[in-house]
């Protein structure tokens, strides 16, 4: 099997979604910036630049020494994907955790697949390659949705057809942006589980929310507990339903009777409990002034 062709199947379902997998090709060499080598093309480490709409932002130091060790011993196997930009520089497309770890183990040159593409198709693959990821966290999955929703003008429909992800799956994901910052932190470092998430997301308090991040941290909480506490503390902090209760026939002639003195109109309401409100309508300074004057009478 040709080796390059092996490689460009790595690179998910949905990449050929999206661009087409047949576009996908390692370039002869024709610039300053590439070397050919065994077969391959290589691009100068110093010639790419990395992307600095990269959705990931989170990589462990010591699984990319652990890398760079294997690099040092095997090679890179799986090339970057890169796209040449002004005064034959290469920009990262994808690969920026390899790009990382072959700097670190002393690499000059690094194969590539060079793409000739738009910054915003740029965008689409860098966004969908790190979805596919297996060792990728929920937060930074959510922040790749969001952004093909607002950057690349997707709907979750198309979103949902293009990465090959469950429409409900992504809306799960969408939602964790709505928890306080402290509990994303703990989303990210895996100190707290999708499904912690996902009940504690409910609550729109960001206060309560860290409050019930602490429990879990220090009480040890299962999902289905802070389930439990969370439908609680939701239930509890429902509005009360206003239920409005008809007037008596004198406040009635009341309001009336003051609706025409003032020359506007005139609402009085109130609930089961006798608290409620008069208000009074005025459409000019003019118009306020001259009820101030009548009520002060």
């Amino acid at each position: 099997m040709d080796k390059n062709k092996k490689t460009t199947g790595k690179l998910g379902k949905g990449l050929g979604a999206l661009l087409g997998e047949n576009q996908y090709s390692v370039l002869a060499a024709n610039s300053s910036a590439r070397i050919k080598s065994d077969n391959n093309s290589y691009i100068r480490i110093d010639s790419i630049e990395t992307n600095p709409g990269q959705p990931r932002s989170d990589f462990d130091e010591e699984a990319l020494q652990e890398l760079a060790q294997s690099i040092k011993v095997y090679g890179l196997i799986q090339p970057i994907t890169v796209r040449p930009v002004e005064n034959g520089k290469y920009q990262l497309i994808s690969g920026e955790r390899r790009l990382r770890a072959s700097k670190l183990a002393g690499l000059k040159e690094i194969p590539a697949f060079v793409r000739t593409v738009d910054e915003m198709q740029s965008i689409q693959m860098a966004l969908v390659e790190n979805i596919q990821r297996e060792d990728l966290n929920a937060i930074e999955i959510a922040v790749s949705y969001k952004r093909l929703i607002d950057e690349c003008n997707f709907n979750q429909d198309e979103l949902s057809a293009k990465v090959g992800k469950n429409k409900t799956t992504i809306i799960n994901y969408l939602r964790l942006l709505k928890l306080s910052e402290e509990v994303q932190i703990a989303v990210r470092d895996n100190k707290i589980s999708m499904g912690h998430a996902r009940s504690i997301v409910g609550i729109d308090n960001p206060e309560i929310q860290n409050k019930m991040l602490h429990d879990i941290l220090t009480q040890g909480l299962s999902v289905r507990q802070t389930e439990s506490i969370a439908k609680k503390y939701t239930e509890d902090k429902k509005p009360l339903k206003k239920v409005t209760v008809k007037l008596a026939d004198s406040i009635i002639t009341f309001k009336t009777n003051l609706s025409s003195q003032l020359n506007t109109k005139v609402a009085i309401n109130k609930d089961v409990t006798g608290k409620g409100k008069i208000s009074i309508s005025f459409k000019s300074d003019e118009e306020l002034a001259q009820i101030i004057t009548l009520l002060s009478k």
